[in-house]
């Protein structure tokens, strides 16, 4: 006999993909349990994502400090909401400890950490040999609440919502900048936060090029970080870099408007598939960072990995043998070309 749960957790406080990647389940739990209320705890820098979401009912966020988390605050405000279940789909040890020491009686996560032993539902999976998509991986631990799904990116749902007045304000400021929204435009965004091997700046100018040549507007998004690297793309006028000028939930917006958008391993690439934008990646070989693992989740895609012959890959063998400078720019640059005249 299923059990009824009516107030589960969700916890997932890393990265923008990440969460992207999460969203999939609280459809699925309102399926199975279509009265349980659905909470996320999030880091704040995220919250955005879940905007509006139309089967998440309520967001925790994590409060820090310095970058550290403030610990008996959110004990606090955990154990208030007396949850009856969470999964904790990123785990480190003090989110873990956070949810054990709340009193939430059905815990489920990783079976392979060291502190484990703070989840009574453990799944043993080990994500890091890639032997499926992390979207995938996320929904098996929801196994441990009895629910059985398969997955696939046919019938993916995120439910990422994107409100009219962003929208709106978004479509202003870039007719402010003389876009023409009746034309298509690509957004490229060249930055990342390291996580990944990163197909080298040159070679995004290279397509940029190609793209603008052929009378393409391409938008560069990034953060105020990142200014200077979208500089280095800005080789004429139909090349605009808006890299700092907007928020999370503004950027949503934008990738929202565009046909196409081009990045590294980065989280605003799955807000895109979640958008059912066309997405056009560049990955390593190196097996934690794979298309396998961490491609788009979505049909709407072409991806790219070196053309270089090499087996057990390494960050270190990467670097020393510049893998991603072996990625044909003409190649992608003609197949972006074909999808665009589809559209």
């Amino acid at each position: 006999m299923k059990n009824n749960y009516r107030n589960i957790l969700i916890v997932r406080t890393d990265r923008i993909g990440d969460v992207v990647l999460t969203l999939p389940l609280a459809r699925l739990i309102k399926k199975h349990y279509p009265n349980s209320k659905v909470t996320f705890l999030v880091r704040d820098y995220t919250k955005s994502i879940l905007n509006n979401h139309p089967f998440i009912d309520d967001t925790i966020i994590l409060k820090e400090k310095d970058g550290n988390v403030v610990f008996f605050d959110n004990l606090a405000t955990i154990s208030s909401h007396k949850f009856d279940v969470c999964i904790v789909v990123y785990p480190n040890f003090i989110t873990s400890l956070l949810v054990f020491l709340s009193g939430i009686k059905k815990r489920v996560g990783t079976g392979y950490r060291w502190y484990s032993f703070l989840f009574n539902e453990k799944l043993f999976e080990h994500r890091k040999y890639a032997q499926k998509h992390e979207l995938e991986y996320n929904v098996n631990l929801l196994k441990k609440l009895d629910i059985e799904e398969d997955i696939s990116i046919e019938n993916v749902k995120y439910d990422l919502i994107v409100e009219n007045s962003l929208l709106k304000k978004i479509q202003t400021q870039l007719t402010e900048i003389d876009i023409d929204l009746q034309k298509q435009f690509i957004v490229v965004h060249p930055g990342s936060k390291g996580s990944s091997m990163d197909l080298p700046i040159a070679k995004f100018k290279e397509l940029v090029k190609k793209l603008s040549d052929d009378n393409l507007t391409i938008l560069l998004t990034g953060s105020t970080a990142e200014v200077e690297i979208c500089n280095q793309l800005v080789i004429n006028d139909k090349v605009k870099n808006l890299a700092g000028k907007f928020n999370l939930d503004e950027l949503i917006a934008l990738i929202s408007k565009a046909d196409v958008f081009i990045s590294n391993s980065t989280g605003p690439m799955h807000i895109a598939a979640a958008l059912g934008k066309i997405t056009v990646g560049f990955y390593p070989k190196i097996v934690s960072c794979s298309k396998e693992r961490w491609g788009p989740y979505t049909a709407n895609k072409l991806v790219y990995v070196p053309q270089i012959d090499c087996n057990n890959c390494t960050r270190e063998q990467c670097e020393k043998l510049d893998c991603m400078n072996s990625i044909d720019m003409n190649i992608v640059f003609k197949d972006i070309k074909n999808i665009l005249v589809k559209l």
